[in-house]
């Protein structure tokens, strides 16, 4: 990508560069090559302990067990600490969060996840039941971020 210097507005809807080079993976691949993508995703987030695994970090209307906390770092941008019990459902959380980690609270607010997320069409190539919790991954994401806007 060739952007001749910085977006004039940090909340310009612009695709995260890490979720542009996984969406260009990822469009390469077939179905079973995306999986594999979507595991080794899930594998690279970074370790959540299991001290903040919790019901309080539980995301509600998932199939799998997927936990959410959320902690703010100087300058206000959030970062997301993030797993699940399942592979799949932890990959789909790590393309969910390359959408608004390490980005200020407002500039998360103000991003549409699900259609930075739409290129994947996950919902055809995943079953319903890996999918059903991602809205609510997005609702509790950007409440959190209204929270600290």
């Amino acid at each position: 990508m060739t952007h001749g210097g910085k977006s004039s507005s940090p909340l310009a809807m612009t695709e995260p560069a890490r979720l542009a080079d996984i969406r260009e993976e990822y469009e390469f691949l077939d179905g079973d090559d995306r999986y594999r993508l979507l595991i080794d995703l899930g594998r690279a987030l970074e370790p959540m302990p299991d001290a903040l695994k919790t019901d309080a970090t539980l995301v509600r209307g998932c199939s799998a067990s997927v936990w959410v906390y959320p902690t703010v770092a100087e300058g206000g941008t959030l970062h997301f600490l993030a797993d699940s019990n399942a592979a799949i459902t932890k990959g789909i959380i790590a393309l969910v969060l390359a959408t608004v980690q390490d980005r200020p609270a407002a500039a998360i607010r103000d991003t549409d996840i699900a259609a930075l997320l739409e290129p994947f069409d996950l919902r055809n190539q995943l079953s319903s039941n890996r999918t059903q919790g991602i809205p609510n991954m997005i609702a509790l994401i950007r409440s959190t971020a209204e929270r600290y806007a």
